[in-house]
């Protein structure tokens, strides 16, 4: 999802020179809903207004709010509840806080599994190397927060994962935080640091692991890894965090949905 700022004339109306002449009108709403998004107006897990009162408030039809909305349900930024109305995605309800979690078993039901345990290894403040801050759109040096955590499933360790956040909007982040939080770790990010990671991007490739990985999965030399490289994004594909996983998959696999 690439998002695309808008703004309203001083009539209320989509301003035209804000945004390109082929852009089609729900595109235009889309965008200014982004907008109320990205600023905190509606807030992860609030009801945002009634497709009628966005209608009126953007002075267009109902039916192109309904389509604008439509492609942010698609792109997993709203939710609709049936006779509810349409909510704001939040990483701490149940339906989506694994979204960006692909290992799955390979016996039993999936969405039976026992959430994983989180031990957390390291929590560091540090400056960012180039090609750490060249993900971030960070500069060589600008402070970022590193840590390290094992996930283990029925008391065995299975992904061992190494983040990169950058430094300022998660300042206060520390590994005691990580460690007591109960949910998910995206969910921590969006309720505590207005931080919420919209889409995000994988390179996946085997590997070996190295002596650490080894010590930390109890795993032994040459078992075969998945490492899953991620880049996830907020509003406006601002990068926010770098994400290096390594999977041991002897009891589970990589599951995606491709739609």
């Amino acid at each position: 999802m690439t998002s695309q700022a808008f703004s309203l004339d001083a009539n209320g109306l989509p301003d035209s020179t804000s945004a390109p002449a082929f852009s089609p009108l729900y595109q235009q709403i889309k965008g200014l809903i982004l907008q109320s998004l990205q600023s905190g107006e509606w807030k992860p897990g609030e009801g945002i207004p009634s497709e009628m009162d966005l209608a009126a408030r953007y002075r267009v039809s109902q039916g192109t709010v309904r389509k604008a909305i439509d492609e942010l349900s698609s792109d997993n930024l709203l939710i609709r509840r049936q006779g509810k109305g349409t909510f704001v995605a939040t990483h701490a309800a149940h339906q989506v806080q694994y979204r960006f979690l692909k290992l799955m078993p390979d016996l039993g039901n999936p969405k039976s599994e026992v959430p994983a345990q989180r031990k957390i290894i390291d929590c560091k403040r540090l400056r960012a190397s180039a090609d750490i801050g060249r993900v971030l759109a960070l500069r060589a040096g600008d402070a970022v927060l590193q840590v390290r955590r094992v996930l283990s499933f029925a008391g065995a360790p299975t992904i061992l994962e190494d983040l990169w956040l950058p430094g300022a909007p998660f300042k206060g982040l520390t590994a005691e935080r990580l460690s007591e939080y109960d949910g998910p770790m995206y969910a921590l990010f969006e309720t505590e640091f207005g931080v919420r990671m919209v889409r995000a991007e994988e390179k996946i490739k085997a590997v070996v692991p190295d002596a650490a990985q080894c010590k930390l999965l109890e795993i032994k030399p040459q078992t075969p890894l998945l490492s899953v490289e991620r880049v996830a994004y907020t509003y406006n594909d601002t990068p926010m965090e770098l994400r290096r996983g390594f999977y041991l998959t002897t009891s589970h696999h990589y599951h995606n949905d491709l739609n």
